[in-house]
C-alpha cells in the first residue's frame, strides 16, 4: 500500500508564513498528479494546488501569489509554501496523490490521501 504523511503545520500570526510538507512511501511506481487540499471548521473541503509530475501548478485565486505548490519526483515528497497568511488560511491541510502502485506483474492506480496537519493563522 501506499501512506501520505504530511508535516509543517502549526500556530503562526497574521501575515507569517509555513512550509507544508507531504512525503510519500510505498510500493510506488509513479505519482501523477498531487495536491493540497484544506478544509476549515463547518465548510467544505477545498482544493488549494496542485502540481502534475511535470511541473505544472494551479491554485484557488484567493491563494495566489502567496502560496508556491512543488514537489521532489524523487524522494515523492509535495511541499506548500504557504506566505502572508490571513486568519481565513486556517484549517486542516490534506495532501493528494494520484499514484500507480504495487509489484510490476500487477500495478494498481488510486488516489492516497495524508492524514492532514492542522494550520492555524491567529489574527
Amino acid at each position: 500500500q501506499v501512506q501520505l504523511v504530511e508535516s509543517g503545520g502549526g500556530l503562526v500570526q497574521a501575515g507569517g508564513s509555513l512550509r507544508l510538507s507531504c512525503a510519500a512511501s510505498g510500493r510506488i511506481r509513479s505519482i501523477d498528479v498531487m495536491g493540497w487540499y484544506r478544509q476549515a471548521p463547518g465548510k467544505q473541503r477545498e482544493l488549494v494546488a496542485s502540481i502534475t509530475s511535470g511541473g505544472s501548478a494551479n491554485y484557488v485565486d484567493t491563494v495566489k501569489g502567496r502560496f508556491t505548490i512543488s514537489r521532489d519526483n524523487i524522494w515523492s515528497t509535495l511541499y506548500l509554501e504557504m506566505n502572508s497568511l490571513t486568519a481565513e488560511d486556517t484549517g486542516t491541510y490534506y495532501c493528494k496523490a494520484h499514484v500507480v502502485y504495487g509489484p510490476v506483474e500487477r500495478q494498481y492506480e488510486k488516489d492516497f490521501w495524508g492524514q492532514g496537519t492542522q494550520v492555524t493563522v491567529s489574527s
